[in-house]
Protein backbone atom coordinates (compact mmCIF):
# COMPACT_ATOMS: atom_id res chain seq x y z
CA UNK A 1 0.00 0.00 0.00
CA UNK A 2 2.88 2.89 1.01
CA UNK A 3 4.50 1.84 -2.63
CA UNK A 4 0.93 2.72 -4.35
CA UNK A 5 0.31 5.59 -2.31
CA UNK A 6 3.93 6.77 -3.06
CA UNK A 7 3.43 6.29 -7.01
CA UNK A 8 -0.25 7.78 -6.63
CA UNK A 9 1.20 10.73 -5.32
CA UNK A 10 4.27 11.02 -7.94
CA UNK A 11 1.59 10.68 -10.47
CA UNK A 12 -1.32 12.95 -9.27
CA UNK A 13 0.58 15.64 -6.92
CA UNK A 14 3.52 15.35 -8.23
CA UNK A 15 5.91 16.19 -11.15
CA UNK A 16 4.54 17.49 -14.20
CA UNK A 17 3.75 15.09 -17.16
CA UNK A 18 2.79 14.79 -20.35
CA UNK A 19 1.05 12.02 -23.13
CA UNK A 20 2.55 10.98 -25.46
CA UNK A 21 0.56 12.23 -27.74
CA UNK A 22 1.73 15.61 -26.44
CA UNK A 23 5.29 14.27 -26.78
CA UNK A 24 4.94 12.71 -30.11
CA UNK A 25 3.83 16.02 -32.05
CA UNK A 26 5.17 18.48 -34.40
CA UNK A 27 2.35 20.99 -34.69
CA UNK A 28 3.46 24.66 -35.42
CA UNK A 29 7.10 23.39 -36.24
CA UNK A 30 9.03 24.20 -39.40
CA UNK A 31 11.44 21.44 -40.42
CA UNK A 32 13.94 21.48 -43.69
CA UNK A 33 15.11 17.86 -44.62
CA UNK A 34 18.00 18.18 -47.02
CA UNK A 35 17.85 15.44 -49.74
CA UNK A 36 13.99 15.30 -48.60
CA UNK A 37 13.07 13.76 -51.59
CA UNK A 38 15.53 10.93 -51.56
CA UNK A 39 14.70 6.68 -50.69
CA UNK A 40 15.14 7.81 -46.84
CA UNK A 41 14.97 11.42 -47.29
CA UNK A 42 11.20 10.75 -48.23
CA UNK A 43 9.84 8.65 -45.48
CA UNK A 44 11.40 11.65 -43.09
CA UNK A 45 9.83 14.08 -44.65
CA UNK A 46 6.24 12.07 -44.40
CA UNK A 47 7.45 11.67 -40.59
CA UNK A 48 7.52 15.10 -40.14
CA UNK A 49 4.56 16.11 -41.80
CA UNK A 50 2.15 13.16 -40.28
CA UNK A 51 3.29 14.69 -36.75
CA UNK A 52 1.89 18.18 -38.31
CA UNK A 53 5.45 19.92 -38.74
CA UNK A 54 5.45 21.91 -42.15
CA UNK A 55 8.28 20.63 -44.10
CA UNK A 56 10.42 22.14 -46.30
CA UNK A 57 11.60 19.29 -48.84
CA UNK A 58 14.98 20.18 -50.15
CA UNK A 59 16.91 18.84 -53.00
CA UNK A 60 18.94 19.52 -55.95
CA UNK A 61 15.98 18.02 -58.16
CA UNK A 62 13.21 20.94 -57.82
CA UNK A 63 10.97 18.70 -59.67
CA UNK A 64 11.63 15.41 -57.85
CA UNK A 65 10.87 17.67 -54.22
CA UNK A 66 7.75 18.67 -56.18
CA UNK A 67 6.50 15.40 -56.75
CA UNK A 68 7.34 13.72 -53.60
CA UNK A 69 5.21 16.45 -51.82
CA UNK A 70 2.50 15.88 -53.56
CA UNK A 71 2.50 11.92 -52.81
CA UNK A 72 3.19 12.30 -49.39
CA UNK A 73 0.49 14.95 -48.75
CA UNK A 74 -1.96 13.15 -50.57
CA UNK A 75 -1.26 9.82 -48.46
CA UNK A 76 -1.52 11.68 -45.69
CA UNK A 77 -4.85 11.29 -43.75
CA UNK A 78 -3.73 14.77 -41.80
CA UNK A 79 -0.53 16.26 -40.57
CA UNK A 80 1.71 19.61 -41.78
CA UNK A 81 2.51 20.62 -45.00
CA UNK A 82 5.18 20.28 -47.50
CA UNK A 83 6.91 22.61 -49.53
CA UNK A 84 9.87 21.99 -52.42
CA UNK A 85 12.77 23.94 -52.44
CA UNK A 86 16.33 23.90 -54.20
CA UNK A 87 19.55 22.99 -52.84
CA UNK A 88 22.50 21.96 -54.19
CA UNK A 89 24.96 21.71 -51.08
CA UNK A 90 28.06 21.81 -53.14
CA UNK A 91 27.20 24.88 -53.95
CA UNK A 92 27.59 27.71 -51.08
CA UNK A 93 25.39 29.85 -52.87
CA UNK A 94 22.50 27.72 -53.32
CA UNK A 95 22.77 27.29 -49.88
CA UNK A 96 22.63 30.85 -48.90
CA UNK A 97 19.91 31.24 -51.15
CA UNK A 98 18.27 28.04 -49.73
CA UNK A 99 18.08 29.77 -46.24
CA UNK A 100 17.40 33.32 -47.18
CA UNK A 101 14.20 31.57 -48.83
CA UNK A 102 13.44 29.87 -45.64
CA UNK A 103 13.57 32.64 -43.36
CA UNK A 104 11.87 35.18 -45.83
CA UNK A 105 8.96 32.64 -46.10
CA UNK A 106 8.61 30.39 -43.16
CA UNK A 107 11.20 32.33 -40.56
CA UNK A 108 13.44 30.30 -38.67
CA UNK A 109 13.70 26.67 -38.30
CA UNK A 110 12.68 24.39 -35.41
CA UNK A 111 14.27 21.52 -36.83
CA UNK A 112 17.02 20.79 -38.96
CA UNK A 113 17.59 17.30 -40.71
CA UNK A 114 20.83 16.91 -42.80
CA UNK A 115 20.02 13.88 -44.60
CA UNK A 116 21.31 14.20 -48.00
CA UNK A 117 23.85 11.95 -49.75
CA UNK A 118 25.20 11.26 -53.06
CA UNK A 119 28.48 9.82 -54.71
CA UNK A 120 30.07 7.01 -56.43
CA UNK A 121 30.70 3.44 -55.30
CA UNK A 122 34.55 2.90 -55.16
CA UNK A 123 37.14 1.00 -53.35
CA UNK A 124 39.91 2.33 -51.98
CA UNK A 125 41.80 1.07 -55.70
CA UNK A 126 39.67 2.59 -57.46
CA UNK A 127 38.39 6.35 -55.22
CA UNK A 128 40.32 9.54 -56.90
CA UNK A 129 41.25 12.25 -55.52
CA UNK A 130 38.15 13.70 -56.58
CA UNK A 131 35.75 11.53 -55.11
CA UNK A 132 37.13 11.36 -52.13
CA UNK A 133 37.04 15.20 -51.82
CA UNK A 134 33.67 15.14 -53.22
CA UNK A 135 32.01 12.29 -50.90
CA UNK A 136 33.81 14.45 -48.44
CA UNK A 137 32.11 18.15 -49.27
CA UNK A 138 28.74 16.53 -50.02
CA UNK A 139 28.51 14.15 -46.40
CA UNK A 140 30.40 16.21 -43.87
CA UNK A 141 31.14 19.82 -44.89
CA UNK A 142 27.56 20.17 -46.22
CA UNK A 143 26.46 19.20 -42.29
CA UNK A 144 29.11 22.13 -41.27
CA UNK A 145 27.48 24.73 -43.63
CA UNK A 146 23.79 23.72 -43.25
CA UNK A 147 23.86 23.94 -39.54
CA UNK A 148 25.92 27.24 -39.68
CA UNK A 149 23.35 28.96 -41.49
CA UNK A 150 20.73 27.44 -39.19
CA UNK A 151 22.03 28.05 -35.81
CA UNK A 152 20.79 31.55 -35.11
CA UNK A 153 17.00 30.26 -36.05
CA UNK A 154 17.52 27.24 -33.83
CA UNK A 155 18.69 29.21 -31.12
CA UNK A 156 15.79 30.87 -31.16
CA UNK A 157 13.29 28.21 -30.92
CA UNK A 158 15.63 25.90 -28.89
CA UNK A 159 15.33 23.66 -31.84
CA UNK A 160 16.92 20.31 -32.76
CA UNK A 161 19.39 18.76 -35.19
CA UNK A 162 19.23 15.31 -36.99
CA UNK A 163 22.28 14.65 -38.72
CA UNK A 164 21.40 10.83 -40.31
CA UNK A 165 24.97 9.14 -40.51
CA UNK A 166 25.11 5.53 -40.86
CA UNK A 167 26.57 2.21 -39.08
CA UNK A 168 29.96 2.41 -41.44
CA UNK A 169 30.46 5.74 -39.78
CA UNK A 170 31.38 3.34 -36.37
CA UNK A 171 32.27 0.59 -37.96
CA UNK A 172 34.18 -0.79 -40.72
CA UNK A 173 32.52 -2.69 -44.10
CA UNK A 174 33.17 -6.49 -44.35
CA UNK A 175 35.35 -6.39 -47.59
CA UNK A 176 34.01 -10.04 -48.34
CA UNK A 177 30.35 -9.09 -49.28
CA UNK A 178 31.69 -6.39 -51.73
CA UNK A 179 32.96 -7.93 -54.74
CA UNK A 180 33.81 -5.58 -57.75
CA UNK A 181 33.07 -1.95 -57.66
CA UNK A 182 29.08 -1.88 -58.45
CA UNK A 183 28.00 -2.39 -55.00
CA UNK A 184 31.42 -1.39 -53.21
CA UNK A 185 31.31 0.75 -50.52
CA UNK A 186 34.21 4.03 -50.53
CA UNK A 187 36.16 4.68 -47.72
CA UNK A 188 35.30 8.12 -48.26
CA UNK A 189 31.50 7.72 -47.06
CA UNK A 190 32.29 6.37 -43.97
CA UNK A 191 35.10 8.64 -42.80
CA UNK A 192 32.57 11.89 -43.65
CA UNK A 193 30.06 10.08 -41.46
CA UNK A 194 32.21 9.29 -38.91
CA UNK A 195 32.96 12.84 -38.91
CA UNK A 196 29.16 13.71 -38.59
CA UNK A 197 29.06 11.54 -35.70
CA UNK A 198 31.70 13.40 -33.72
CA UNK A 199 30.60 16.74 -35.12
CA UNK A 200 27.41 15.65 -33.67
CA UNK A 201 28.55 14.85 -30.45
CA UNK A 202 30.35 18.33 -30.29
CA UNK A 203 27.59 20.41 -31.07
CA UNK A 204 25.81 18.79 -28.44
CA UNK A 205 28.00 19.90 -26.12
CA UNK A 206 28.09 23.26 -27.20
CA UNK A 207 25.05 23.83 -28.45
CA UNK A 208 23.51 23.09 -25.03
CA UNK A 209 23.34 26.51 -22.99
CA UNK A 210 21.09 27.51 -26.45
CA UNK A 211 18.51 24.51 -25.49
CA UNK A 212 19.34 22.98 -28.89
CA UNK A 213 19.18 19.13 -28.99
CA UNK A 214 21.46 17.50 -31.81
CA UNK A 215 21.59 13.83 -32.51
CA UNK A 216 22.24 11.23 -34.93
CA UNK A 217 20.66 8.62 -36.78
CA UNK A 218 22.15 5.84 -38.05
CA UNK A 219 20.53 3.66 -40.82
CA UNK A 220 22.13 -0.21 -41.35
CA UNK A 221 21.17 -1.44 -44.60
CA UNK A 222 18.88 0.38 -46.06
CA UNK A 223 20.13 -0.32 -50.31
CA UNK A 224 17.90 1.43 -52.79
CA UNK A 225 15.57 -0.31 -54.80
CA UNK A 226 17.68 -0.54 -57.67
CA UNK A 227 20.12 -2.15 -55.85
CA UNK A 228 17.68 -4.66 -54.25
CA UNK A 229 17.64 -5.87 -57.67
CA UNK A 230 20.66 -8.01 -57.31
CA UNK A 231 19.59 -10.86 -54.89
CA UNK A 232 22.67 -12.30 -54.48
CA UNK A 233 24.07 -9.00 -52.94
CA UNK A 234 21.39 -8.25 -50.69
CA UNK A 235 21.40 -12.34 -49.39
CA UNK A 236 25.17 -11.44 -48.79
CA UNK A 237 24.24 -7.62 -46.73
CA UNK A 238 21.41 -9.88 -45.05
CA UNK A 239 23.16 -12.70 -43.50
CA UNK A 240 25.63 -9.97 -41.84
CA UNK A 241 22.39 -8.85 -39.86
CA UNK A 242 21.06 -10.75 -37.18
CA UNK A 243 17.86 -10.07 -38.25
CA UNK A 244 18.51 -12.09 -41.68
CA UNK A 245 17.28 -9.27 -43.51
CA UNK A 246 17.44 -5.51 -45.07
CA UNK A 247 15.67 -2.63 -43.54
CA UNK A 248 12.68 -1.21 -44.61
CA UNK A 249 12.57 2.65 -45.71
CA UNK A 250 9.82 3.01 -43.23
CA UNK A 251 11.35 1.64 -40.16
CA UNK A 252 13.64 4.39 -39.92
CA UNK A 253 10.23 6.51 -39.40
CA UNK A 254 10.01 5.61 -35.42
CA UNK A 255 13.24 6.78 -34.76
CA UNK A 256 12.89 10.04 -37.04
CA UNK A 257 9.56 10.20 -34.81
CA UNK A 258 11.85 10.24 -31.49
CA UNK A 259 14.80 12.40 -32.06
CA UNK A 260 12.90 15.00 -33.42
CA UNK A 261 10.05 15.33 -30.69
CA UNK A 262 9.65 15.92 -27.48
CA UNK A 263 9.41 12.49 -26.71
CA UNK A 264 13.36 12.75 -27.08
CA UNK A 265 13.37 15.68 -24.72
CA UNK A 266 16.25 13.99 -22.44
CA UNK A 267 18.43 12.58 -25.55
CA UNK A 268 21.65 14.71 -26.76
CA UNK A 269 24.74 13.95 -28.34
CA UNK A 270 23.64 10.22 -29.06
CA UNK A 271 24.13 8.40 -32.06
CA UNK A 272 20.81 5.76 -32.42
CA UNK A 273 21.49 2.83 -34.72
CA UNK A 274 18.58 1.72 -36.67
CA UNK A 275 20.35 -1.55 -38.75
CA UNK A 276 18.47 -4.60 -37.60
CA UNK A 277 21.29 -5.10 -34.79
CA UNK A 278 24.25 -5.55 -37.52
CA UNK A 279 27.29 -4.51 -35.27
CA UNK A 280 25.96 -6.66 -32.24
CA UNK A 281 28.44 -9.49 -33.61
Amino acid sequence: MKLISCWQSYCIGGSTTLNLDELFTLKGKIALVTGGAGYLGTEISATLAELGATVIVASRNYNKCQKKCEEIQKSLPKGGDLFPLTLDLMNKVSIDHCFKKIEDQFGSLDILVNNAWSGNKNSFETITDQDWEYDIDMSLNSVFYCTKKAVKGLIEKKGVILNVTSMYGHVAPDYRIYDGKEFTNPPSYGAAKAGVIQFSKYLASFLSPHGIRVNCLSPGPFPHEQTQENKEFIQKLASKNPMNRIGKAYEIKGAVALLCTNASSYMTGQNICVDGGWAVW
